[in-house]
């Protein structure tokens, strides 16, 4: 049974993501098997109020984890990382030492708030040999995964749009606060290879399209006023498909990678692609800065 250690309780994944691999307060349908949370550190946070802090840190101990005064003390206790903090600004600064000591490491979303210090982290885990992997839980939605295991019949994706909330936040500005899930909801559909974006951007909504290597176009719609939801549309060889995505199952889709990366030392995504999300949203915020203008994602 692999030992997970949580880093940051100011989010309620830390609960959602304890009840799934722990079998606690939830249907057994939502069970993640392979690993335990048996320890955390619950921090502070810039997000969060206090008094949710201690809610969810509450809950968590509750459900059996140990809770400790510093994140270095889980070195030794537990086989593998979860960092949950909400604000990818310190994601780099509490990653880094478990991965200097070759804890195998999931950040939670986003998985940092610049491009430098996506780079930074991934080159850590290369130079150590330890798997980094980084999501938001709408990658592997079931509509998703059931557009991939249909491959055959749809023919190959030739565009996608994507949409999601995107409430803001300075710890996590632009896109990566929210937005990033119809951010990562693009890459799943489209896969890496942007070259550059271009962003019309108002206080209710932006909308941010992406030229592929290959010519392909896709976008992403944030929303920040009206009925939010979740989804996307493809556009392949032999079908249009428009689809909303049904959030119930997604926490324990994203844990299943998780686990499996803890149990098999292969990270489920090459995180080189992850740097390439957090140079789209970059990119977006020069584009938007910039009236619209085409901008490179990297270079």
């Amino acid at each position: 049974m692999i030992r997970i250690g949580l880093v940051g309780f100011d989010t309620s994944h830390v609960v959602q993501f304890t009840m799934r691999l722990n079998h606690v307060d939830i249907e057994e349908d939502q069970w993640v098997e392979g690993a335990q949370v048996v320890a955390g550190f619950p921090g502070t946070s810039k997000i969060t109020d206090d008094d949710s802090l201690a809610e969810y840190t509450a809950t968590v101990a509750g459900y059996g984890v140990e809770v400790v005064d510093a994140p270095e003390e889980l070195i030794g206790k537990v086989d593998a990382v979860m960092v949950e903090f909400q604000s990818g600004i310190v994601h780099l600064e509490y990653a880094r030492p478990f991965l200097g000591a070759g804890v195998p490491t999931f950040v939670d979303k986003p998985f940092t708030c610049s491009v430098a210090d996506a780079q930074e982290l991934a080159d850590l885990a290369k130079a150590n040999d330890i798997p980094l992997f980084s999501s938001s839980s709408l990658r592997y939605a079931l509509e998703i995964q059931q557009l991939e295991a249909e491959r055959d019949q749809t023919g190959e994706i030739l565009g996608a749009m994507a949409y999601s909330p995107a409430s803001l936040h300075p710890q996590n500005p632009g896109l990566f606060h929210y937005g990033i899930h119809a951010v990562e909801t693009l890459y799943a559909l489209m896969g890496p290879g942007c070259e550059d974006v271009w962003c019309a951007y108002e206080d209710d909504a932006e909308v941010v399209v992406g030229r592929w290597q290959d010519g392909r176009l896709g976008s992403i719609r944030g929303t920040r006023a009206g009925t939010h939801g979740y989804g996307f549309t493809v556009w392949c060889e032999n079908e249009v498909r428009a689809c909303s995505i049904d959030a119930s199952y997604i926490y324990r889709e994203l844990l299943k990678k998780v686990v499996g990366m803890f149990e098999s030392g292969i990270a489920p995504l090459d995180i080189e692609e992850t740097v390439e999300i957090m140079a789209f949203v970059e990119a977006a915020a020069k584009s938007a800065q910039l009236n619209g203008r085409p901008t490179p994602l990297f270079g």
